[in-house]
């Protein structure tokens, strides 16, 4: 197309078309969300009753992962000389935030429901104070899980790639840490941190859930572990696989909150892909094998290898024809 087909407007279309707008179009909406915002069937936090920040619980998480794993997550140098100032400032930092964190999860609750004074200020140092003493123990159990991890997976040989890499071990580490807190009885913080992980890796542990030392995930995209599930020492997990509960009541929320619905899973055993566990009564014994595509709402005697018997396979082509494939 040559230069002079081209046509250029002698005005500019933004003066012209700048009546377009249509602001005094909002007002009628905004009224319309206040009123609903004000019925029953509408959830908002709008008043003065404290809510903890989900930004600051997820600058947590990380800034205990700096702590638990020093030197991978950081964006300065450490050194032996400078480690334990490294430690200590972290750890002071994290100490007030969490505690901060804390007490107004507290005085959420206490608003909320109307409960009587909690000494929120009190219990939230306390609480804070015992989620960072429990940080050693943390760290104890993250390496076994980290050993089991380079034990059971040939794919890697370095810890630095487990560390970095495994969307297994970054749920599991979030988990441990919020899992403290649920035992401290920290009210949402640890839902949060765990739903945190399962947006990041589609692996969803409730923090309730008790899992002991060398567990391992592979892969782990869809692992679901719910909150009274049971896992001994050990465990290995292949995506997928959901330790779940029965079919529930509509009223389940109410009656059935501290009732155990999820299964045992005892030492030693591994569970391979898309496998679904159900039940509270449902206990998978020591040293078992439960293998793909497996449906169990029934427990396992120890040392029991669980398959499922073989399908037959149907090839479809052309007639009489065979040709041997071989990968090189």
């Amino acid at each position: 197309m040559a230069a002079d087909d081209i046509h250029i407007p002698e005005h500019c279309d933004h003066t012209t078309n700048a009546t377009c707008g249509r602001h005094d179009k909002l007002p009628p909406v905004v009224e319309t969300l206040v009123a609903a915002w004000k019925t029953e069937d509408c959830f908002d936090h709008v008043g003065p009753v404290p809510i903890p920040s989900h930004k600051s619980i997820i600058d947590i998480i990380y800034q205990v992962r700096q702590i638990l794993f020093p030197g991978y997550f950081t964006k300065t140098k450490l050194h032996a000389s400078n480690l334990e100032y490294y430690l200590g400032k972290e750890t002071t930092e994290l100490y007030e935030l969490l505690t901060e964190e804390i007490i107004m999860a507290i005085r959420h609750d206490c608003r909320r429901s109307n409960l009587p004074c909690t000494r929120c200020e009190e219990r939230g140092h306390h609480m804070a104070l015992s989620f960072i003493e429990s940080l050693p123990g943390i760290s104890a159990l993250l390496s076994t899980d980290i050993r089991a991890t380079l034990a059971g997976d040939p794919a890697t040989a370095s810890s630095d790639e487990v560390i970095f890499c495994y969307p297994g071990l970054l749920a599991t580490s979030i988990f441990r840490m919020a899992h403290e807190l649920y035992r401290l009885e920290v009210p949402i913080i640890p839902r949060i941190m765990t739903e945190h992980a399962h947006s990041l890796t589609g692996i969803d542990i409730h923090p309730g859930a008790s899992i002991g030392p060398s567990f391992f995930i592979d892969h782990g995209t869809g692992v679901v572990i719910g909150e009274t599930t049971i896992i001994g020492s050990n465990v290995r997990l292949y995506q997928g696989v959901t330790l779940g509960a029965l079919s529930l009541p509509k009223n389940a929320g109410q009656v059935m909150r501290d009732v155990k619905r999820h299964p045992c899973i005892k030492d030693d055993v591994i569970i391979y892909a898309n496998t679904t566990i159900l039940g509270g009564k449902t206990t998978i014994g020591a040293r078992s094998v439960i293998g793909g595509n497996i449906w169990l709402t029934e427990s396992v005697p120890p040392d029991t290898r669980v398959v499922l018997k073989r399908p037959e396979l149907v090839y479809s082509g052309r007639k009489g024809e065979h040709h041997d494939i071989i990968c090189k």
